[in-house]
C-alpha cells in the first residue's frame, strides 16, 4: 500500500539543509530565545495599536502567532492591499476562522527588527483605511523599545 502518491518536494531539500546548517551555527538555544523576543515584540506592538490574540498567552506559541481582525473589517481587501502596495504578506484565517483572524509567524530569516517595522507601519496604514479602531503610531515606539 501506497501512503504517499506524490512526487516529493526535491527542491525544498537543499532549503532544508541551509535552514539545519544556520541552526546548527547559531546554536538551537539562540535560536529560541531569537524566536522568543520576536514574539514578545510583535505582541507588544499588536497590543499597543489595540489588536487581539485569540489564544490565551499561556497558549501561544511565539513562532505563530492568531490575531483577531478588527469586527467590520473586509479582511480580503486588508489581504489584497498588504500584498500590492507593501508586498507583505501575511497568513489568512483557515476553516472556521477564515476572514476573522490573521497568522503572523515572526521566525527564521525573515524575523528581524525590520521585518516588524515594515508589518507593523504597513498594518497601521491600512487598517484605519477600512474602518478599524486601532491606535495609530503606538506600535512603532513599541517596536524600538523591544529591540533596543
Amino acid at each position: 500500500m501506497r501512503s504517499y502518491h506524490h512526487t516529493a518536494p526535491a527542491y525544498s531539500l537543499p532549503g532544508l539543509h541551509e535552514a539545519f546548517v544556520i541552526l546548527a551555527e547559531g546554536g538551537l538555544e539562540s535560536s529560541w530565545q531569537r524566536h522568543m523576543k520576536n514574539h514578545l515584540a510583535l505582541k507588544a506592538d499588536l497590543e499597543a495599536m489595540g489588536l487581539t490574540f485569540v489564544m490565551p498567552e499561556t497558549e501561544r506559541l511565539p513562532q505563530l502567532n492568531l490575531v483577531s481582525i478588527p469586527g467590520g473589517v473586509d479582511e480580503a481587501s486588508v489581504h489584497n492591499q498588504l500584498l500590492q502596495q507593501y508586498t507583505l504578506e501575511i497568513g489568512v484565517g483557515l476553516g472556521t476562522l477564515a476572514g476573522k483572524v490573521r497568522r503572523i509567524g515572526p521566525m527564521g530569516y525573515a524575523g528581524n527588527p525590520k521585518n516588524f517595522f515594515l508589518c507593523v507601519n504597513a498594518l497601521e496604514a491600512v487598517l484605519p483605511q477600512y474602518n478599524a479602531d486601532i491606535n495609530c503610531g503606538a506600535a512603532t515606539a513599541t517596536v524600538e523599545a523591544v529591540y533596543s
